[in-house]
């Protein structure tokens, strides 16, 4: 197993009550890492998808799934608590994502927008020589514009771009999260970005 971040004293010490059979620990757990799985969500909710559920309702059942299978998680500790439910999370997040798609009728070749502000952290560290970071998420056009250049990318160029640019994940952690070797992660993130600089550049927001 690749390097990855270890979980905090507190996810420890309440992983070590839930272990010796105290439940409450599971209330107090899934708390603690509700926020950061709803912001997780929320960035790959796109408007399609917004119009019909909120970021809360998957990450609710994310959690029963973690639940379900914490007595597993505990038994193999394939990996950080951290990163298992976010793992999860994006589990139950792609499954939603694929009902959507066969309920639309929606052509696997078409991709569906992003949100815009996800799409910005995105492109942000290519268009940011161009412009502060604050005046990019202040424009709403090209923020728009942005938005609808991604929609060139392939879900997995977009996933693997806002998990580096954005969320800041380190390649073993990515890789954890797709399935694949950190050496992969990191060969398919270069290849992503030369792909984003390519489509920003025909759509006239890069020189």
């Amino acid at each position: 197993m690749p390097e990855l971040k270890p979980d905090s004293a507190e996810t420890c010490a309440l992983l070590e009550k839930l272990g010796r059979g105290d439940r409450q620990a599971l209330d107090q757990l899934l708390a603690r890492h509700r926020p950061a799985l709803r912001s997780f969500v929320a960035a790959r909710l796109g408007p399609d998808l917004q119009a019909r559920l909120d970021a809360s309702d998957v990450v609710q059942e994310a959690q029963m799934e973690i639940a379900r299978r914490l007595k597993e998680f505990l038994r193999r500790r394939p990996m950080p608590f951290h990163l298992w439910v976010r793992k999860t999370a994006y589990e139950r997040l792609l499954n939603v994502q694929r009902d959507h798609r066969r309920r639309a009728r929606r052509s696997v070749f078409r991709e569906a927008p992003w949100p815009e502000r996800s799409s910005m952290l995105v492109a942000g560290p290519i268009l940011g020589s161009a412009a502060s970071p604050s005046r990019l998420f202040q424009a709403r056009e090209l923020a728009e514009r942005v938005a609808a250049a991604l929609t060139e990318l392939s879900e997995t160029d977009r996933e693997i771009l806002l998990m580096r640019h954005a969320e800041e994940f380190p390649y073993d952690e990515i890789a954890c999260l797709l399935d694949i070797e950190p050496a992969a992660a990191r060969k398919r993130y270069g290849r992503a970005l030369i792909r984003l600089q390519r489509i920003l550049t025909k759509h006239g927001l890069l020189e």
